[in-house]
């Protein structure tokens, strides 16, 4: 058990029966009346975000989430195959469990599976993935307006904007927090 007092940001609790990350918290010693704590919290199985005012003493038990790396392997209809690089065991895990991250996956990508108490709560992606460029057009001469960007399909089938220098078969950057072009690799 912890005391909210000591809660701190990206900690993980269990409250209602519910596994909850605590994105933000601060402490409220209004003019009147008792301290509390305020916390935006994440639903860990749902995603849903909720604010919780909390008085002072009160105790929510500690959550311990496991994070173990595990190698992308192959995908096989909607399931994902991935594999723990120690012990080599491998785990299956469908598009609604992985989310979003499933249009950044490529062929020996290595990324973080939380776990609590055997349950799969999702994945965690690297910032930054170097993809190779399949498909895109050339640039075309003269067309030198500020950041204009052209599409650009991915060795993964990912689509997205590039400068108009890059060109096919050349390594880029993609960053997964927004999904855009960020650099040479």
């Amino acid at each position: 058990m912890v005391n909210v007092n000591d809660i701190k940001n990206g900690m993980t609790v269990i409250f209602e029966d519910q596994l909850f990350i605590v994105l933000e918290f601060s402490h409220v010693k209004p003019g009147k009346g008792a301290a509390y704590v305020q916390m935006k919290l994440k639903n860990l199985r749902t995603g849903s975000i909720v604010e919780k005012r909390f008085n002072s003493g009160v105790k929510l038990e500690k959550a311990l989430i496991e994070r173990k790396e595990m190698q992308y392997l192959y995908a096989n209809g909607d399931d994902f195959n991935f594999m723990n690089m120690e012990t080599y065991d491998q785990i299956d895990l469908t598009a609604a469990q992985i989310g979003d991250a499933v249009k950044f996956l490529k062929e020996g990508l290595n990324v973080f599976v939380t776990f609590y108490e055997g349950e799969v709560l999702g994945l965690e992606l690297p910032d930054k993935i170097s993809y190779t460029v399949a498909k895109t057009e050339p640039a075309v001469k003269g067309n030198t307006t500020n950041n204009a960007l052209k599409e650009a399909y991915m060795d993964n089938g990912l689509m997205v904007k590039v400068p108009l220098f890059i060109n096919e078969g050349e390594e880029i950057t993609v960053s997964t927090k927004d999904g855009k072009y960020d650099s040479r690799a």
